[in-house]
């Protein structure tokens, strides 16, 4: 994983509520088991016509050139569903870096932090500022101080992010990695058991 300490970017905003799982990548694009390629069926569903992706639905939000970014802005409940870790791929394949909601179902956002994206949770409030925004608006995220920032109004709120993660955010960690980065004082410690 790459490592991720501030994100300062325009974003997509899908405002819709209650997104599942296979709504973000739907199972018959599960057959892979690298992380590579799952970009392009992100939303497949709602961003293409009956399964054709030469036929883009131009109403979705993905589909629009004037919204772009690193930031995915999703409404409330985001990630609900079954428990599918391809989901995350599907985003960070794409292109984003984070996703910003009043509310992540847990399995979802532990997959997501586990693959380094960034899920921010906000409050319904500056959740709906942000989507009151025009598409030039930006935002900047600082994971070493948890907040989140809207440049124009300079409105700001602190997210919580359980500390092992963010350490492996900052770092580009995954678990595997985090362990390496701890190898002498395991062994140090192994050698005081000894």
């Amino acid at each position: 994983m790459k490592a991720l300490s501030k994100i300062n970017s325009r974003f997509v905003p899908l405002s819709a509520e209650n997104v599942d799982t296979d709504q973000i990548i739907p199972a018959r694009f599960l057959k892979a088991t690298t992380r590579d390629g799952f970009g392009k069926n992100l939303f497949r569903d709602w961003r293409y016509e009956q399964d054709d992706e030469t036929k883009p639905k131009l109403d979705f939000i993905l589909n629009q050139p004037e919204y772009s970014g690193e930031i995915l802005v999703a409404g409330k409940n985001f990630g609900c569903g079954s428990s599918r870790e391809h989901a995350a791929w599907a985003i960070v394949d794409y292109g984003f870096k984070a996703v910003v909601s009043s509310f992540f179902a847990d399995i979802f956002k532990n997959n997501a932090l586990n693959n380094g994206l960034l899920p921010v949770t906000v409050s319904d409030n500056f959740l709906q500022t942000i989507f009151s925004l025009s598409n030039s608006s930006t935002l900047s995220i600082d994971i070493e101080e948890q907040t989140i920032t809207i440049d124009q109004t300079n409105q700001t709120e602190k997210f919580e992010l359980n500390p092992y993660k963010k350490t492996c955010l900052l770092n580009g960690y995954d678990d595997i990695d985090f362990l390496l980065s701890r190898r002498t004082a395991i062994e140090n410690f192994e050698k005081e058991l000894a």
